[in-house]
């Protein structure tokens, strides 16, 4: 898969050169900035390693992306980053499972947002047409007074 130099015609080493030049176009077509291109990635902050891990995945040209928790342990700078690519990565018509308890980002970044509960679909909802008190609803499986009563009874 990465592009390699030839030696008595035969595929013997990682041409680094190509390599950077390539992953320079997937990081400027994600519209992202790294500190530099031929750092290793466990340099990076959280939010930029994010980065590295979609323009990766941008090289199989995929047309269904899917991200699991990605961000999740990143700050909010690094947060808002990785919205802005999900939201590119929908402009570029490759569509986005985002799999996140970050109920904020999801109402974001997303179209519609598919409920599960015990592994089951319980609602599929269009999340222009849903407020954050639907969302947590459908998720514990009671309306929004009978979540706020379980709350303060702990």
């Amino acid at each position: 898969r990465e592009p390699r130099k030839t030696v008595l015609g035969m595929p013997w080493f990682v041409d680094r050169r190509t390599l950077h030049e390539e992953a320079g176009k997937m990081i400027d077509r994600l519209g992202a900035s790294l500190p530099s291109i031929s750092r290793p990635v466990g340099t990076f902050s959280g939010g930029q390693q994010q980065t590295v891990a979609i323009a990766r995945a941008l090289t199989f040209n995929p047309s269904l992306v899917i991200m699991d928790e990605p961000t999740a342990a990143l700050a909010v700078k690094e947060v808002q980053s990785v919205l802005n690519l999900i939201r590119q990565l929908k402009q570029q018509g490759i569509a986005v499972v985002l799999i996140s308890h970050r109920l904020n980002d999801v109402l974001s970044v997303t179209d519609h947002i598919v409920v599960l509960r015990q592994g089951r679909v319980v609602n599929i909802l269009n999340t222009a047409d849903t407020t954050m008190n639907r969302l947590v609803s459908e998720i514990v499986g009671a309306d929004a007074a009978d979540a706020a009563l379980h709350e303060t009874r702990g």
